[in-house]
């Protein structure tokens, strides 16, 4: 999706969820023509994103802040440090 998906929205009720355009449910522009998609909060409560696979719909940086995925850990620096010659 292009739009980045909002995981709590206020009022999820008003907006279609089908396509990215985000439509009021009385104007939808897709085409579809039939009825409202809900958001998944609708149907499955404030924890919906627990329940199945959203990999598709959220973003990585949505994923890790839903603790659905561990952040990248930060590469460390690569350091030479000169070796010192010791005498024998």
């Amino acid at each position: 999706m292009a739009k980045k998906f909002p995981i709590f929205p206020k009022n999820p009720d008003r907006i279609c969820w089908g396509c990215d355009k985000y439509c009021r449910e009385d104007d939808l522009q897709c085409g579809n023509g039939c009825e409202r998609i809900q958001h998944p909060i609708e149907l499955d409560g404030r924890e919906w994103y627990k329940k199945g696979d959203w990999s598709n719909l959220l973003s990585e940086a949505q994923l890790i802040e839903l603790g659905l995925k561990e952040a990248p850990k930060p590469a460390k620096p690569h350091i030479k440090l000169p070796l010192k010659n010791k005498a024998v």
